[in-house]
């Protein structure tokens, strides 16, 4: 849409809404629209959400720009700003499960989450500290992204170690842990490898599904394998 359209889509929650405002929360980088070969703006419904957004904020919560500019960068690394949170927060991952309470293989399936947290950020909202951090690195139990940046998987991972801590639990003890899967994605990939080398759409989504239904079984598997083990040193 153009800069006028724009306008016309914000003007009745906005009456006070004008051209050079707009231009100006492009010109402090609060909005990038792409532009034409003509180099005309043209902005799309992503930019009219951020606009929006900026609006509401300065009008109804008094927020200055540059508290603005950080709660955007916040949302377009994946965290939830709202405005009774002081702080941007990683939203709730949520994991779809079957009936019994284990991963199925649809969850297996869903894309990552986008998530970008820095360290400080993943320390501070998981509850681990930073001398944790840096065994679970150590150890192998979680691998930053290139530019020091953590995903949603780490984040899960950090969370989990943080309540296994609390039993005394160490991430040295967990390096089991990584090994396991590590050994477990080898076997899966000997399973599915020979579908992938047809290198055909149909080949490809066999061994996508296989190595998911592969995944959801070696939980469900694991699961039992330790619910069994626990049984018999409490009956032993």
């Amino acid at each position: 849409m153009s800069i006028g359209e724009l306008r016309a889509a914000l003007l009745p929650d906005f009456p006070d809404i004008s051209i050079s405002k707009i231009r100006y929360l492009e010109d402090v980088g609060l909005i990038q629209p792409a532009r034409t070969k003509s180099s005309y703006r043209k902005f799309s419904h992503a930019d009219l959400a951020r606009v929006r957004y900026v609006l509401t904020m300065q009008r109804e919560h008094f927020l200055p720009l540059k508290v603005i500019r950080e709660n955007l960068e916040a949302m377009d690394r994946g965290l939830e700003v709202t405005a009774d949170r002081p702080r941007p927060r990683v939203p709730t991952l949520a994991m779809a499960r079957d009936r019994d309470g284990m991963p199925t293989a649809e969850e297996f399936a869903k894309p990552a989450q986008h998530i970008r947290i820095s360290r400080a950020e993943l320390i501070e909202q998981s509850g681990i500290d930073e001398q944790v951090l840096e065994s679970m690195e150590q150890y192998g139990v979680i691998t930053p992204e290139r530019g020091g940046m953590y995903d949603a998987d780490a984040f899960e991972v950090a969370q989990l170690v943080a309540s296994m801590a609390e039993y005394g639990l160490e991430a040295r003890h967990l390096r089991s842990f990584r090994t396991q899967a590590d050994r477990e994605i080898g076997l899966f990939a000997q399973v599915v490898t020979p579908m992938m080398r047809h290198k055909t759409p149909q080949s490809r989504g066999k061994a996508d599904e296989t190595m998911r239904e592969l995944a959801a079984l070696s939980v469900r598997l694991h699961a039992v394998l330790v619910r069994s083990g626990l049984r018999r040193q409490v009956n032993s």
